[in-house]
């Protein structure tokens, strides 16, 4: 396999891993809205979302990813998951501060997946596997 081959592979599978870690996140506002709402409330401080804004949302969230997927409009899609997953990182940071403190080891996962999404980004040009193609771009 050469080195375009292998590049664009290593770019699917980042994709792919960063859609599967999002997509879990998108399906809590389906399955548990009360978990995602307590999450709204203590990372993003918005208390009291009604059941309705989260499907909302998590209807708005799957639909990017979906796109996102496939490679709609790669610099609007790749950008808008490369800034959820930054305010979601940076939103975490008193997690950061006490690393060994209940599940908070956890979040350090944040930051290499911040990494993926950034190269994703960075090289959304180059990223064609599984894709519809220019025209669909």
């Amino acid at each position: 396999m050469n080195y375009d081959k292998k590049f664009k592979v290593s770019l699917l599978f980042l994709r792919v891993s960063v859609l599967l870690v999002m997509l879990m996140w998108t399906l809590d506002k389906f399955i548990n809205p009360a978990h995602a709402a307590k999450v709204y409330e203590k990372f993003y401080f918005i208390p009291d979302l009604e059941v309705l804004v989260i499907t909302t949302v998590g209807i708005a969230e799957l639909a990017l990813l979906v796109l996102f997927f496939f490679g709609f409009k790669k610099r609007l899609t790749y950008g808008a998951v490369l800034v959820l997953h930054t305010v979601s990182t940076l939103s975490s940071f008193g997690q950061y501060l006490s690393p060994f403190e209940g599940p908070n080891l956890l979040f350090f996962a944040a930051w290499p997946m911040l990494a993926a999404c950034v190269m994703l980004f960075l090289f959304r040009e180059k990223d064609t596997m599984l894709q519809f193609g220019a025209k669909f771009a």
